[in-house]
């Protein structure tokens, strides 16, 4: 199991929610600043077997809108999840 954390442009926050809950991801949203111009960011928590990191990924890629200049679409981190429960 694995923990994708998802930067996102605030932007594209509905589009890529969308997306991945579409998709059969479950996500939570947590609004955040950063970068050097403080701009509006979104970080996603998705929690995933192991062989859909590809896909939430690749859905990402593609519900995030056309790059800025000097500006990325998405930062995403992939870790190792020991244990993972709904309660």
């Amino acid at each position: 199991m694995k923990l994708l954390v998802a930067i996102i442009r605030a932007q594209d926050t509905d589009s890529i929610l969308t997306a991945l809950v579409e998709a059969d991801f479950g996500v939570t949203h947590i609004a955040s600043t950063g970068g050097f111009l403080r701009r509006g960011n979104a970080t996603l928590l998705i929690a995933t077997e192991d062989d859909r990191i590809d896909t939430a990924v690749e859905v990402i890629r593609e519900a995030a809108s056309p790059p800025d200049e000097n500006q990325r679409r998405a930062t995403v981190f992939v870790l190792k999840l020991e244990e993972f429960e709904k309660l």
